[in-house]
């Protein structure tokens, strides 16, 4: 019997807006602290933001905004 594989994972998608932002706080975090790390810091709680930078970083511009200046913070830049 053959598997058949459904197209849609039923959760909810990302918005056009949501998807760049996260793409773009991904991109910067690989670049700053390497992929290992990058996945580490970006789902991981942090006390500062007081939630997951990349569950704040999709949520609004302010959110990747500060998000972003954690990560700069962080690595110096």
């Amino acid at each position: 019997m053959a598997r058949q594989f459904r197209k849609n994972a039923g959760g909810p998608r990302l918005s056009p807006e949501q998807a760049v932002r996260q793409g773009r706080i991904s991109q910067l975090a690989i670049a700053r602290l390497g992929a290992q790390n990058a996945i580490a810091f970006l789902n991981g709680h942090d006390e500062a933001l007081g939630a997951r930078p990349l569950d704040l970083a999709i949520e609004s511009a302010a959110g990747l905004h500060a998000a972003e200046q954690l990560l700069l913070d962080r690595t110096g830049g």
